[in-house]
């Protein structure tokens, strides 16, 4: 399974790159790193949007007030809002995790959202929510690449099933 998972996520990753050549595009996914860092005890989290689609759906949340992301925008809070609705994790009592928003970086039509999760408890039972665009479009797949203590596994997010136990 693992090989055909990495087949998969590299060519998601072929497939993204040649589709990201142009604005406007039919395809809609992100992809996100989350890599667990030891001496820290946390979650570093990397998650990649179409910057369209981000805009979308911080206008949508917010009364459809336009936005344009850029690097020097003051957007932050907005971005930061929207994730903490849509992205989570969750322990093997049902809470949500806190995370510290670390920033955005906008590149080409692709933005960058930056989040740390400290991570004082054992992993064991919790589950990963990823639900980001998924009130925007019904064909929104979201694949998150996880890396724990030299395991790698991936995850597909896709709307209705927003929320997967991590399985570590």
């Amino acid at each position: 399974m693992v090989k055909n998972g990495m087949n998969r996520y590299f060519f998601l990753l072929t497939l993204i790159g040649l589709l990201t050549s142009t604005r406007l595009h039919d395809f809609h996914t992100s992809i996100t790193r989350v890599d667990y860092n030891a001496r820290e005890r946390s979650w570093e989290v990397s998650i990649r949007v179409f910057t369209d689609d981000l805009e979308n759906a911080l206008g949508k949340d917010n009364n459809g007030q336009k936005f344009v992301v850029v690097n020097t925008d003051k957007n932050g809070p907005f971005v930061e809002k929207y994730v903490r609705k849509h992205f989570a994790f969750i322990n093997a009592k049902n809470q949500k995790k806190a995370f510290t928003y670390v920033g955005k970086e906008q590149e080409a039509d692709a933005t960058w959202i930056y989040v740390e999760v400290p991570m004082n408890e054992p992993v064991a039972g919790f589950s990963l929510q990823n639900a980001i665009m998924h009130d925007l479009f019904d064909d929104q797949t979201n694949l998150v690449n996880l890396n724990y203590q030299g395991t790698r596994k991936s995850y597909i997010f896709k709307k209705g099933e927003s929320v997967l136990e991590l399985g570590i």
